[in-house]
């Protein structure tokens, strides 16, 4: 191929050939300078880069709504506003906390189903550029939500199962410097059995939890955002379970306080 070009040069016209030979000269380093770019030349983004709105930092619980069931632990058997079918009222009804600190599963109400319902702090971090991590002080666990790709199975399923993210409904930024704006979706399976609230209203490993996490301004020039939560459990639900969370940033983690799990 470039001998084919130099000898095309050699018998054109001395201007064509000067061109012919810096379009030889620079092509490898264009070449390099544009890996990865798209349509346009423009160099392709990562998750992270592309991120039409900033989650990052500490963040709270503001709870505005079914307190008697997020700020304390309910009685056995009120499942009140959960469509339970009547095998997910019969597992309800055998709640024992006991029972769940003993045989070690005394997180079965942190798992991701039911953890951005517990009152506490979240911390949200960029792992790595395709990764977004959080955090929560309550039953300290992590949760890794993975942009791109298919869900990899694991051998052994967790409370937070395997949760793959994307930008949605990302609108603007068209010209440079334009504001952006959109919602994170994020899709959650294989998860390990557990509870959406903490007196043993159960889920199961066939669950499947979606998630909405929408920024939004607040009063006093303060940030908000708003999970909404959708958990689809054939085994134990008549109908999807809806719910939305309010959480409001804070300034920094001076009031980050990780506990461990309780069963009760």
């Amino acid at each position: 191929m470039t001998g084919g070009i130099i000898t095309r040069a050699v018998c054109a016209p001395i201007g064509v050939a000067l061109a012919l030979l810096v379009v030889i000269g620079t092509a490898p380093v264009d070449a390099q300078r544009g890996r990865g770019a798209g349509a346009g030349g423009e160099q392709a983004s990562s998750p992270r880069q592309a991120a039409p709105v900033d989650l990052t930092g500490y963040w709270v619980s503001v709870v505005s709504e079914d307190w008697r069931y997020r700020m304390v632990t309910p009685a056995k058997g009120d499942t009140g506003g959960v469509p339970l079918n009547a095998e997910g009222q019969r597992i309800a009804r055998e709640w024992d906390p006991a029972r769940d600190a003993a045989a070690g599963e005394a997180c079965r109400a942190y798992g991701a189903p039911g953890l951005m319902r517990l009152p506490g702090r979240l911390h949200i971090t960029w792992q790595d550029e395709r990764t977004l991590k959080i955090e929560t002080d309550t039953g300290t666990q992590t949760r890794l939500l993975h942009f791109g790709g298919t869900p990899t199975a694991i051998a052994d399923r967790t409370w937070q199962g395997v949760s793959t993210a994307a930008w949605d409904s990302v609108q603007g930024g068209g010209a440079p410097g334009s504001p952006r704006w959109g919602s994170l979706r994020v899709v959650t399976t294989q998860l390990r059995p557990g509870y959406l609230r903490r007196n043993g209203v159960p889920y199961s490993e066939s669950a499947v939890l979606t998630e909405y996490f929408d920024l939004h301004p607040g009063p006093r020039d303060s940030t908000w955002i708003t999970v909404t939560t959708i958990v689809n459990d054939s085994k134990y639900l008549g109908q999807e379970f809806i719910t939305s969370t309010d959480i409001r940033k804070e300034p920094d983690g001076s009031k980050w306080n990780p506990t461990p799990c309780t069963a009760d």
